[in-house]
């Protein structure tokens, strides 16, 4: 019940942020794009927070307690590729799509291929609605967890609660009300990830215990020879590479007010990525002494820790930040979605003239049907929280970050190229998971799809196609 109080009181100053920036949207450009308004610190932790779901508190840091300093590899590799997102996507990307006045990356991709069938924004489209109703899912297997681990309810009715929790977030808003709950949420998720595996170090004899473990266990440790190297660039890259192809994050670099702000909404929003990731790998580590007998499930280790350490209140209030993460991570994901069925399904098939009222109509409808959907995958529980969001994450990466990168630095990208970048990209993600057992040295399915995907678009675009390239001025 204290634990209870403890979140309903942080939800109502949640709620209270949402209320506080509430401006009611009349159109699917202020739903969808907050009407491209955002401040420089709104840009820099909507795209962050946004990121960051309970993988942070519970996938990452498992795979720290598991495999040891090695795995750190990802963090690296999410650190830079999202540092060159800001600096090579996210200036030409906001420029680009209010110029064309594109509301979601499939009708960037139809506007920059002259598509006029409109099929390449549809099968775009198509991509984005599979992986993300599989990344939404993740989530609520988090907060499942969550439920069961702290109140002891029933596995589905956690997920329940929680998909309430995220459609009254998207509904209340849209994309600015979102934006100010992640600049809160993401500033309270920092504080407590940084302070809580601090605070619980002394319990385990501080950093020498920590060294000592690790000494124990050298393998853990990565070394730069043979396979090891392979699986160091397979680690990092096959996260990194994921951030250029992410629609959820790259809306929020679309919806900044001033271009010229970017490399200051870059400094903040990288600042705060650095130590949420060394403060998760810290987790990691603490908890191997602190664990030193094992645990049933390693993405628990974090909110096992905290169950016995803090008072029922603090409980509470602590996994709150878990539970903000995974909700700023779907309801953006729900947005994105929303816009893809508004926009791209709805508006291009059925009804070309649709009102305003109608879209948004449509985009609210599109959120309860995708929510009830994951739902069920979450229901089945397919795999862990980790391997939900790694899947979901490559094939979107792998079958969006080729050609939107292509697309931004070159003048020759072709309809034919396209088609068949986003289509192996997703399709090599997708299956690589069933190859990866039968390999010498396992590779993350998003640096073969992607390294495919961008050598597939740039051969056809160049060599095996008359189709006449864009021409229009790259900025």
């Amino acid at each position: 019940m204290i634990q209870l109080l403890a979140i309903i009181l942080y939800f109502s100053l949640a709620l209270g942020v949402g209320i506080f920036s509430y401006k009611k949207q009349t159109n699917t450009a202020g739903f969808l794009m907050g009407n491209r308004s955002l401040g420089t610190w709104l840009t820099a932790l909507a795209a962050h927070a946004s990121d960051m779901s309970n993988w942070l508190f519970m996938g990452y840091p498992a795979i720290i307690f598991v495999g040891g300093l090695f795995n750190a590899w990802v963090a690296i590799g999410l650190s830079l590729c999202m540092l060159l997102n800001w600096q090579w996507i996210a200036p030409k990307l906001r420029i680009l799509t209010e110029k064309m006045g594109n509301l979601t990356l499939s009708s960037f991709f139809e506007s920059r291929l002259n598509d006029y069938s409109g099929k390449i924004r549809l099968f775009s489209a198509g991509i984005c609605f599979l992986f993300y109703t599989i990344y939404i899912a993740a989530g609520l297997v988090g907060l499942g967890a969550l439920a069961e681990s702290l109140f002891g309810i029933q596995y589905s009715l956690g997920i329940i609660i929680g998909i309430g929790i995220v459609i009254t977030y998207v509904l209340i808003g849209g994309f600015t009300t979102l934006a100010w709950l992640d600049l809160f949420q993401g500033l309270f998720l920092l504080g407590v990830i940084l302070l809580v595996p601090f605070l619980i170090l002394s319990k385990v004899g501080g950093f020498p215990a920590i060294g000592q473990v690790l000494s124990d266990k050298p393998s853990l440790l990565p070394s730069l020879k043979g396979g090891t190297l392979l699986q160091i660039v397979s680690m990092a890259l096959g996260w990194g590479l994921g951030y250029f192809g992410q629609p959820h994050i790259l809306t929020k670099f679309m919806g900044i007010r001033d271009v010229s702000k970017m490399k200051q909404s870059k400094r903040i929003g990288m600042s705060w990525m650095v130590l949420s990731l060394c403060a998760a790998t810290f987790v990691g580590l603490v908890a191997v002494p602190f664990f030193s007998s094992g645990i049933y499930d390693p993405e628990m280790i974090f909110i096992e820790m905290v169950k016995e350490n803090f008072s029922p209140f603090v409980i509470g209030f602590i996994l709150c930040a878990i539970i903000a993460a995974i909700v700023n991570v779907m309801s953006s994901q729900l947005l994105v979605i929303s816009s893809i069925l508004s926009e791209d399904f709805y508006k291009k098939l059925f009804h070309k003239k649709a009102s305003e009222k109608n879209l948004l109509k449509v985009s609210r409808l599109g959120i309860l049907a995708v929510a009830l959907l994951a739902f069920v995958i979450a229901l089945i529980r397919p795999g862990s929280i980790f391997e939900l969001v790694l899947y979901a994450w490559s094939g979107l990466g792998a079958a969006f970050g080729p050609l939107l990168i292509y697309m931004l630095y070159s003048k020759r990208v072709t309809k034919l190229g396209a088609w068949v970048g986003m289509l192996s990209g997703g399709l090599i993600a997708a299956i690589w998971p069933l190859i990866n057992p039968f390999l010498p040295v396992p590779i993350e399915p998003l640096l073969p799809a992607f390294i495919i995907s961008f050598g597939l678009n740039w051969g056809i675009s160049y060599n095996l196609t008359t189709e006449r390239p864009f021409q229009e001025k790259i900025i």
